[in-house]
């Protein structure tokens, strides 16, 4: 029995070292990513020639209602992964979410979905609904995405488009509820047994909390145009609309890495008829660093809030 052991430890051990290898190597691109980000829209943030009027209130409550945005996305995908009977505590829920969501930054949209279903995967969620919750939350994010700026700005993109893109969030998640396609795609992720079909209260839950959040998330911009420009004329609907719009194009280029350039783009497109292109710049580049910056602070804070008992590996 002893001489078992000893030979079935070492590779327990070397598979171990192996993994958190991987991980620290992840965790450095993460970090390097992140950090050049940060420095490159600050080097253009100081570079701009505007007069700005620094609030720190409207900063903070604009920082405050990002955070609350975090937990209500955190929250909705905690509801989906319990539309399939799984069930996860917040606080590792805010941990995977939080480290799956730097992935963004790294080139390639892959590492942030395969992120959330790892480390969904290490806080005990089933391999099936850890990799489907992760498509569900992309395709709730394009359909109410479409929706909220058909709602707020309709004339801030083509009406195909945004039609497109809400018909494949709702497409997507049909797919999930509907028992049939549910289990065809359930042999597809788990290779053995079938996936259940996602509940459809648990859908309409997730859908909501993503609308609420888009909503946060323009109200945010708009507290930060408060707090950096002496005076702003932006309409509440268009911060809503236009970071809808930005934030859902970053996420379908692809190869933009956190969709930065993308998003700016449409900011600086969308707000300088309200705030002048000089405004409309200096706000879409603080925002970036903003939100960056708390996404970071977000992970960090988060990364103690490991599961009471992690599968084997």
């Amino acid at each position: 029995m002893t001489e078992g052991r000893l030979v079935s430890q070492p590779p327990v051990a070397t598979t171990r070292r192996w993994i958190w290898a991987i991980q620290a190597l992840v965790t450095a691109a993460v970090v390097w990513f992140v950090g050049r980000s940060i420095a490159g829209n600050w080097d253009q943030f100081r570079s701009l020639h505007v007069v700005l009027a620094i609030r720190p209130l409207w900063i903070m409550l604009s920082a405050a209602l990002v955070l609350v945005t975090y937990a209500m996305q955190i929250e909705s995908w905690r509801r989906i992964i319990g539309g399939w009977g799984q069930h996860i505590a917040f606080g590792p829920a805010a941990r995977a979410w939080s480290l799956a969501n730097l992935g963004r930054y790294v080139p390639g949209k892959v590492w942030s979905v395969a992120g959330l279903v790892v480390l969904a995967r290490q806080a005990g969620v089933d391999s099936g609904p850890a990799a489907a919750s992760a498509f569900v939350v992309q395709a709730l994010a394009l359909g109410t995405g479409a929706a909220v700026v058909a709602a707020a700005t309709p004339h801030a993109a083509p009406p195909l488009r945004l039609v497109a893109a809400g018909l494949a969030g709702v497409a997507t998640i049909g797919v999930l509820v509907w028992p049939r396609t549910a289990r065809v795609l359930g042999r597809l992720v788990r290779g053995v047994a079938s996936l259940a079909p996602l509940t459809a209260g648990a859908a309409i839950t997730g859908a909501v909390l993503t609308v609420l959040s888009w909503i946060t998330y323009g109200t945010a911009l708009w507290f930060l145009a408060r707090g950096l420009l002496p005076v702003s004329t932006l309409p509440l609907t268009q911060a809503v609309g236009a970071f809808t719009l930005g934030y859902i194009l970053g996420v379908l280029a692809l190869f933009a890495p956190g969709g930065v350039g993308i998003r700016e783009l449409v900011l600086v497109g969308l707000l300088s008829p309200s705030l002048g292109s000089g405004g409309a710049v200096a706000l879409s580049l603080a925002s970036r660093v903003v939100l960056t910056l708390l996404e970071a602070v977000t992970a960090l804070l988060t990364f103690p809030f490991r599961p009471r008992q992690e599968p084997a590996t």
